[in-house]
C-alpha cells in the first residue's frame, strides 16, 4: 500500500480506538467499494436434513482455556506438575478443571518438518508455535541493531531442527513484513535475518508521529491474532522493542488515554481469542536514550513511561524482559516459557455475561516456593459488529485492508482456489463449511451465511493495484434443518480484471458472523499458492 494510503488507515484507526465495530461512521477514502450481491455464489451440496425430520436445539456454554508457566525462585519453567496440584478461581469462585494438559503435550513429531503455515495446519494443528516480531517503528535504529544481532546469537546456538515452529516478522511504519513464514529449520530463519535491512526511524524524533506509531502496534497485534486463531494450538509471541512510543496523556486531550485504554482491552481480548501470549523484551539493555524513549524509561519506567505495553503482556499470561545487555538470553527465556506450558481448562461457574465486568483469574499451586504465570482474566466476549455494506465501519475496512496488504496467511476461514480452465482469470473461491456460521430460518427467510470478499492485485514489486470488495448474502435451501449445525461448503465466482501489470491477487474471505478472516494468493495465468490444508474436495456443480 502506498504511504498515503497508509496514513489515511492508521489515522481511521486512531479515531475508532473507542468505538465498537458496528457502530455507524462515515466511510473513509480507502474503504473497498462493496456492492449488496457477488457476481456468483454457488453453495456446494448440502449436508442437511429432510423436510418434516426431527432436530434437536443444542446450546453450548462457553470454555476458558488457560495456557500456564510455572517458574520456580529462579524464574526456571517447572514441568512435572500434575492435575491436583492446581487451582484456579474465577471472579473469587472456585472453578472445576474440565482438562488438563502437559507441558509439551503437542510439540510436533520429530518426523515431521513443518515448513509453512500449510504444513502446520496440515501437519500439527495443535502444536506451540513462536511468533517472533522485530518493532522497527519505536525502537531507535541503534537497538533495532542489538535486537537483531542478539536474535541471531540466539539462533546460532540452536540445533538446526527447531523444537516449535517458528515465524518472523519486521515491522516499520511503511511496512509488514513476514521475512519467513513458519519453519523448523534454524538456517532458513538467519537467512531471512541476514537479507533483512531496517530503514532509520526518523518518525523517533517527529513528536507529529506519535498517533501514528501507536496506532501501529495497535494494528499489529490484531492483523498478528486475526491472522492465526485459526491454528488452535497456542503462539508465543515475541515482540523485540518498544512497542508504544513515550507520551505525556496529562498535555492529550482528556479523553486520549481512555481512547488507548479502550484500545488496550480490545488489543487483550483478541489475542485472548487467538490463544497468544506476549512477551516483550526490551533490546536498550541497560543503558536506555532518554532522548528517544523518554526521561522515564531512562530512570523508572523501562518501557518509556508507556504502562499499557507492559499490561498488554501481563494481561495475556506472558512476561516483560528488560534492564539486560544479555537479550538473546532474554529471547531464549520467552522461547522456553512457550515450550514448558500447562494447558487448563473449565467452564465458568459464573454465567453472567456482563461485558463491562473484568472475570479476574486466580491460578495457584499446592507446591511452596512456585509463581504461576497466566492471564490475569478477561471481559466477557462481544460478538462482531453487524456489516452495514453502504457504511462500513473504520475498523472492519482498516482489517480488511491489512489482511489484503499482509504477507501473512490468515488461516481462520479455511478457502481454496481454483482458475476455470475455460478463463484463467475467473477463479472459483472455496469456502470450506467449517468455516461459516449459518443464522437459522425464519417465516420469511431461509438460513444464510453473509461473507465479505475482498480481492486486491499486485504488480511485481508488490505494489498495490487495484482492491475490489463485495458483500455477499448465501442462502441454503430449504431443505436443510432451520437450526442447528450446518456443514455446507461455498463456492464463489471471482473475475480478475485483465491488468498487463498485475501479477498477484490475493484474496480475503471474512465471515460477518465470527469475524474470521481467510486468504489465499494466486498468482495470476498460474495455479492459486498458499492454499490452506485440510480443505474439503473442490465442489463439482457447474459455476
Amino acid at each position: 500500500m502506498t504511504m498515503s494510503l497508509r496514513r489515511v488507515v492508521l489515522l481511521a484507526f486512531i479515531v475508532l480506538l473507542p468505538v465498537i465495530e458496528g457502530v455507524s461512521q462515515q466511510p473513509t477514502p480507502s474503504a473497498p467499494p462493496q456492492t449488496p450481491a457477488p457476481q456468483a455464489a454457488t453453495p456446494a451440496p448440502a449436508n442437511g436434513t429432510a423436510p418434516g425430520a426431527t432436530f434437536t436445539i443444542q446450546r453450548t456454554s462457553r470454555l476458558v482455556i488457560l495456557d500456564t508457566v510455572v517458574v520456580d525462585a529462579a524464574n526456571k519453567p517447572v514441568a512435572e506438575l500434575k492435575r491436583e496440584d492446581f487451582h484456579v478461581e474465577e471472579a473469587g469462585e472456585p472453578q472445576n478443571i474440565l482438562n488438563f494438559e502437559t507441558a509439551g503435550a503437542h510439540t510436533p513429531d520429530p518426523s515431521i518438518d513443518i515448513e509453512s503455515t500449510a504444513d502446520l495446519d496440515r501437519l500439527a494443528p495443535r502444536a506451540p508455535v513462536n511468533i517472533i516480531l522485530l518493532d522497527e517503528f519505536n525502537t531507535r535504529f541503534e537497538d533495532m541493531a542489538f535486537a537483531r544481532y542478539s536474535l541471531k546469537k540466539y539462533l546460532e546456538k540452536q540445533p538446526g531442527r527447531l523444537p516449535e515452529p517458528t515465524i518472523l516478522i519486521a515491522v516499520s511504519l511503511q511496512n509488514f513484513t513476514v521475512l519467513r513464514d513458519y519453519t523448523q529449520n534454524k538456517d532458513q530463519l538467519l537467512s531471512a535475518l541476514d537479507h533483512h535491512f531496517a530503514v532509520l526511524p526518523w518518525q523517533l524524533r517527529q513528536g507529529a508521529w506519535v498517533g501514528e506509531r501507536y496506532a501501529t502496534a495497535f494494528i499489529t497485534l490484531r492483523r498478528v491474532a486475526q491472522a492465526v486463531v485459526g491454528h488452535s494450538g497456542h503462539k508465543n509471541m515475541i515482540w523485540i522493542g518498544r512497542g508504544f512510543p513515550s507520551f505525556d496523556f496529562t498535555r492529550a486531550p482528556i479523553d486520549t488515554e481512555t481512547r488507548v485504554n479502550t484500545a488496550v482491552q480490545d488489543c487483550v481480548n483478541t489475542l485472548r481469542d487467538a490463544r497468544i501470549t506476549l512477551y516483550t523484551i526490551d533490546p536498550a539493555g541497560v543503558m536506555v536514550s532518554p532522548a528517544e524513549y523518554g526521561r522515564a524509561a531512562a530512570f523508572n519506567e523501562p518501557f518509556g513511561g508507556n504502562y499499557e505495553f507492559n499490561r498488554l503482556a501481563a494481561a495475556t499470561g506472558g512476561r516483560t524482559l528488560y534492564g539486560r545487555n544479555d537479550v538473546n538470553a532474554e529471547i531464549g527465556t520467552a522461547i522456553q516459557d512457550g515450550a514448558n506450558f500447562y494447558t487448563l481448562t473449565y467452564r465458568p461457574t459464573n454465567t453472567s455475561n456482563d461485558t463491562q465486568k473484568f472475570r479476574r483469574i486466580v491460578v495457584t499451586v499446592d507446591r511452596p516456593g512456585l509463581k504461576v504465570i497466566t492471564r490475569e482474566g478477561y471481559y466477557p466476549q462481544r460478538g462482531p459488529g453487524k456489516v452495514d455494506p453502504t457504511n462500513p465501519s473504520r475498523r472492519l475496512v482498516g482489517d480488511l485492508v491489512a489482511a489484503g496488504d499482509s504477507g501473512m496467511v490468515y488461516d481462520g476461514v479455511p478457502i481454496t482456489l481454483e482458475p476455470m480452465p475455460s478463463d484463467p482469470s475467473t477463479y472459483t473461491v472455496h469456502v470450506s463449511g467449517r468455516g461459516l456460521n449459518w443464522s437459522p430460518a425464519t417465516e420469511t427467510e431461509p438460513r444464510h451465511a453473509d461473507l465479505i470478499l475482498l480481492v486486491t492485485t499486485f504488480d511485481k514489486k508488490g505494489k498495490e493495484l487495484k482492491r475490489d470488495g463485495k458483500t455477499i448474502k448465501v442462502s441454503a435451501p430449504a431443505t436443510v434443518a432451520p437450526t442447528g449445525r450446518l456443514d455446507r461448503d461455498v463456492n464463489l465466482i471471482y473475475k480478475v480484471d485483465r491488468d498487463p501489470k498485475a501479477v498477484r491477487a490475493r484474496f480475503v474471505v471474512r465471515v460477518s458472523s465470527s469475524g474470521r478472516i481467510g486468504t489465499v494468493d494466486a498468482m495470476l495465468g498460474q495455479p492459486a499458492t498458499n492454499t490452506p490444508p485440510n480443505s474439503p474436495p473442490k465442489s463439482t456443480q457447474t459455476p
